[in-house]
């Protein structure tokens, strides 16, 4: 057998090892990966973010307001159905709203708001505003981050003109990267969300001449309801 044969051979043996489950070297490099998933390295963190309390709530909402995103502060999460609907007023919208099914929405009283027609599901072409509940925000750019999925579907956060959402004063996190180590610990392996979105300020886009255009690929208006309670 020349050793030309021979190679292939034994990689075609070293192959098969691996599919099998191979030796203790494969064991140790399997060993290896788990360590780094469980403990992934953390870059360089600004400080700008580095705030605790009230001070991060507020550079959230002041970053986000230099984004051109509105913002309101309530209380607490039933306050969240009036100032959903006075934003509506507001903008001289009419008084629907369109929502997935998580269980913070529909905890919130919204049969308070009389006035008020909630939809429920995935958003269409004729929904003019969407609420949706964040998953987290990121005090240094002013970001929210939302998980796709029934609760908030996709669809919401680019089908509707004008899209709200609620974050709570609790989730809003210093940085991005505590933000997606939440995101590991929540769900796990095997159960992370489908896309998670990082929404800053409404669509824009200046690719057109130079000249900002809002709404280019999704809502060109976002309001944001920091729940502080």
């Amino acid at each position: 057998m020349s050793g030309r044969d021979m190679s292939g051979r034994e990689a075609i043996l070293g192959k098969l090892r691996v599919a099998a489950g191979g030796g203790s070297a494969d064991a140790a490099r399997q060993e290896a990966v788990e360590k780094r998933l469980a403990r992934p390295p953390r870059g360089l963190i600004p400080a700008r973010g580095q705030l605790e309390g009230e001070a991060r709530i507020a550079l959230f909402c002041q970053m986000a307001e230099a984004v051109t995103a509105t913002v309101a502060r309530v209380r607490k999460a039933d306050d969240v159905p009036r100032a959903v609907t006075h934003y509506l007023r507001a903008r001289n919208l009419a008084p629907r709203v369109r929502m997935g099914a998580d269980r913070r929405l529909k905890a919130m009283n919204w049969s308070a708001q009389k006035s008020l027609e909630i939809g429920h599901g995935p958003a269409a072409p004729q929904d003019e505003v969407g609420v949706s509940h964040a998953f987290a925000g990121v005090a240094e750019t002013g970001t929210v981050a939302l998980v796709s999925g029934k609760d908030n579907p996709t669809t919401v956060n680019f089908v509707p003109e004008n899209h709200i959402i609620i974050v709570d004063a609790k989730d809003i996190a210093g940085d991005l990267e505590s933000v997606i180590s939440r995101l590991r610990r929540k769900y796990g392996r095997g159960e992370m969300p489908r896309v998670l979105n990082l929404v800053t300020g409404p669509s824009r886009s200046g690719d057109i001449e130079q000249t900002m255009l809002l709404g280019a690929h999704g809502p060109r208006a976002l309001h944001l309801i920091v729940v502080d309670g």
